[in-house]
């Protein structure tokens, strides 16, 4: 059997949706595995581990030197969070070694109930700058789960400048969205990413100007030749995606890694057999290098499902058939005249375990010497354990049966494990979460947010009016001088752009700008950093009031609501912190670093005007660009006018204007004011959509 040595560069770490699934990736050479539980996990499709099987997988994992993280990483719903708490509290008895966390009202909680549990930040937070790292890592995250659309380069930016541990993702499926930042399943079919539930529509045909027909669907991602530079760039863990495929993924991917990390080639065969058990048109690199485009598309073809055929499946299996001995001991064997045998194992860790035999006789014919001894103690297959030293103390004269020394081994060895297995609790504070009291707002204003700064004049009614941040200073100036309550908005999406976007906030505050709107925990910390009022946008997905009060604490003046809450769940949520929600507007199904509508011959062809994305039923969806991104909007506005009634404990709507021509945004803004007089109001169009607000999410 091969050795497998343990690690001490950057981390392996193997998805386990099962449990088939992770003894493939302990027995591959996995340093640690991520999985989740019943509930709570952005996977819900996976087998998931109940509380007994989790017991059983720590148990195994630890036992091998492996660590395991809990995955509770959805959102989650006021009602939701005494379970959630339940849920962490006895996977902390477990114990686990971390929890990965999206929810910042859960990882509140956890912070103050289990300060010891190291908390990951989930790549579900989007994070992906200097600032938003800092955020995290000064409200007490241990790890981040950075975004996978940041190049090498900037991920080592941010590992220079915040002590935060970075995790990357080295292998597996690309999501056309930046994580956490996709409504497109939960819009078209109530299926949340957010709750684990993505059906995946970017799969299926969406077809822009230029394009391939599948312009959302990227190729799956492949780093597993450069782990040597994604060290040194500051990843401290290499996380392969896939707690929705099989074990033998699982495997191979985890053992190709283990390799490239040791600094060893990974066999041909093995990376055919990869490329074979799922792909999407191959691999790509595009992120990483920078360079995005057409060649970073790709769909799951009929040859790709075809090469994972029976033949490489079984080549896979042989990955993880047998237990690799990956965890030196030594032994000290004893054995004198008149006592009884005794074998000592330990490890490197100083676990040790000891066990006694019948005191041996006198030799009849072969009396014991240390090379027999030896030769049996190191037959450890079938055990994790590999023999580092053995020495052997024996009186001469004396006979100790084979059989004898066997069955010491075998008893050392299951002492041991079952030693390095059991780990201390982490201390829980079990307490009851405060009742929440009913937030009570005054009248409901109006906010607006336009994409340029060309602004109607009715936009004056609304207490705040939010324009690019790109905006120059002369002319926020002369918007505030003419009456407009002019605030900028920071892009969502500022790969790249930190530096100049922080540069831009200054300058709007020298302006006479005093708030600003941030959709995320990057440009939340970089308005706070500029000495503006920070106002949250819907993007920062908060579904509870345990978040609405963590982002409080950060320092918001007040916070939009997650636009896949309902109406009535809105309405409940408590705190004091002022919100409001998203009244009107196109909802932004997906923030894409790599534009859909750059998946062209041409790449991208700096659109003048909106290009649109079509579907194989014919709706067109827009896609407009701002900031380092560009945005996917939904096909129709939502639109709410005339259910104003049913908008309780809101402080204030945002109305979001896109696509709108000038004379449209008149009428929008007219018909919501007269709405707020309690006159009738209508669309002038039956083009509209109620969102989430009245059907919900599973």
């Amino acid at each position: 059997m091969k050795k497998i040595p343990m690690s001490r560069k950057a981390e392996v770490l193997a998805p386990a949706g099962s449990p088939e699934s992770l003894l493939a990736a302990v027995r591959a050479g996995a340093d640690a595995v991520y999985l989740g539980a019943s509930r709570f996990s952005a996977r819900a499709g996976a087998k998931n581990f109940s509380m007994d099987e989790l017991k059983k997988a720590a148990a195994y994992c630890h036992a091998r030197g492996v660590k395991v993280y809990l995955a509770v990483n959805t959102l989650l719903f006021d009602g939701e969070l005494p379970d959630a708490l339940r849920l962490v509290c006895e996977a902390c008895a477990v114990p686990v070694d971390a929890v990965l966390v999206q929810d910042m009202g859960l990882a509140a909680l956890l912070l103050r109930r289990a300060p010891r549990l190291p908390l990951h930040a989930s790549t579900q937070t989007g994070v992906h700058t200097v600032a938003g790292a800092n955020a995290l890592y000064g409200a007490g995250f241990r790890r981040l789960v950075l975004a996978r659309e940041l190049s090498i380069r900037e991920t080592e930016a941010v590992h220079r400048a915040c002590p935060i541990e970075l995790e990357v993702f080295v292998h597996g499926a690309l999501c056309m969205s930046v994580s956490g930042q996709c409504c497109f399943s939960a819009v078209l079919g109530s299926r949340s990413g957010n709750r684990g539930l993505c059906a995946q529509p970017c799969r299926l045909p969406f077809s822009a100007p230029g394009g391939t027909g599948h312009d959302l669907s990227l190729r799956d991602l492949s780093l597993i030749s450069r782990t040597g530079e994604l060290e040194r760039a500051g990843a401290v863990s290499l996380k392969i995606e896939g707690r929705l495929k099989r074990p033998e993924y699982v495997a191979a991917a985890a053992r190709a890694c283990r390799l490239a990390v040791e600094g060893k080639p990974v066999p041909r065969r093995l990376a055919d057999g990869l490329r074979a058990v799922f792909s999407r048109s191959g691999f790509t690199q595009g992120y990483a290098d920078g360079k995005r485009g057409r060649e970073m598309f790709g769909i799951r073809s009929k040859e790709d499902v075809a090469g994972a055929d029976r033949n490489a499946l079984r080549s896979l299996r042989e990955i993880y058939a047998s237990e690799p001995e990956r965890i030196p001991v030594d032994f000290a064997l004893k054995i004198s005249r008149g006592e009884p045998v005794s074998l000592t194992a330990a490890d490197e860790a100083g676990h040790a375990a000891r066990a006694e035999g019948a005191v041996p006789q006198p030799a009849i014919r072969r009396p014991a010497d240390a090379a027999r001894c030896e030769e049996q103690l190191r037959k450890t297959g079938g055990t994790p354990f590999s023999v580092q030293n053995a020495v052997c103390k024996i009186d001469p004269g004396l006979a100790v049966p084979i059989s004898e020394l066997n069955r010491l081994r075998r008893e050392t060895l299951a002492q041991l494990e079952q030693i390095r297995a059991e780990r201390p609790g982490i201390p829980f504070e079990e307490a009851e979460i405060p009742p929440r009291r009913e937030h009570a707002a005054g009248k409901l204003r109006l906010r607006a947010r336009f994409r340029g700064t060309d602004l109607p004049e009715a936009a004056k009614v609304c207490e705040l009016v939010y324009v690019p941040c790109t905006a120059g200073p002369r002319r926020l100036a002369e918007l505030l001088e003419n009456g407009f309550p002019a605030a900028v908005e920071i892009p969502r999406g500022l790969f790249g752009m930190e530096d100049a976007v922080r540069g831009r906030l200054k300058e709007a505050k020298a302006a006479g700008v005093s708030d600003a709107w941030a959709g995320n925990l990057d440009s939340v910390r970089l308005a706070l950093d500029a000495g503006l009022r920070v106002h949250g946008g819907f993007s920062l997905n908060i579904t509870n009031t345990e978040a609405l009060a963590w982002y409080r604490g950060l320092g918001l003046e007040d916070a939009e609501l997650s636009p896949e809450l309902t109406l009535s769940q809105a309405a409940r949520i408590g705190g004091s912190l002022p919100r409001g929600l998203f009244l009107y507007g196109r909802l932004p199904l997906m923030l894409c670093r790599n534009c859909p509508a750059a998946n062209s011959e041409h790449g991208c062809t700096h659109c003048k005007s909106a290009p649109e994305l079509t579907d194989r039923r014919g709706v067109r969806f827009p896609v407009q660009c701002y900031g380092a991104c560009s945005e996917v909007l939904n096909s129709v506005p939502l639109f709410l006018a005339d259910r104003l009634r049913d908008v309780r404990n809101q402080d204030f709507g945002l109305l979001r204007f896109s696509t709108e021509s000038a004379r449209e945004t008149e009428a929008v803004l007219g018909i919501y004011c007269s709405a707020l007089g309690g006159k009738p109001a209508r669309m002038a169009e039956n083009s509209y959509t109620r969102g989430l607000y009245y059907r919900g999410i599973e």
